[in-house]
């Protein structure tokens, strides 16, 4: 898939565990685990909302697209 998510990029930057992560933006940590290891099919914007609030980041910090 051309769309690439670097959640884990960006958790690590803020020194941010998965159980962390989930607990602040109210997502189970298998949701959380599937956006970080780009088995997710999909990401609500209200959810994307809620990590860049937290992370303190821009949307595209979190996905990125590339040709394949």
């Amino acid at each position: 898939m051309p769309i690439i998510i670097n959640l884990d990029v960006m958790m690590a930057k803020r020194k941010m565990s998965l159980n962390e992560l989930s607990e602040k933006i109210n997502l189970t940590l298998s949701n959380v685990s599937n956006l970080k290891t780009g088995k997710a099919k999909a990401i609500r914007f209200s959810t994307l909302d809620a990590l860049c609030k937290v992370l303190e980041c821009q949307p595209g910090d979190i996905l990125e697209y590339r040709e394949s």
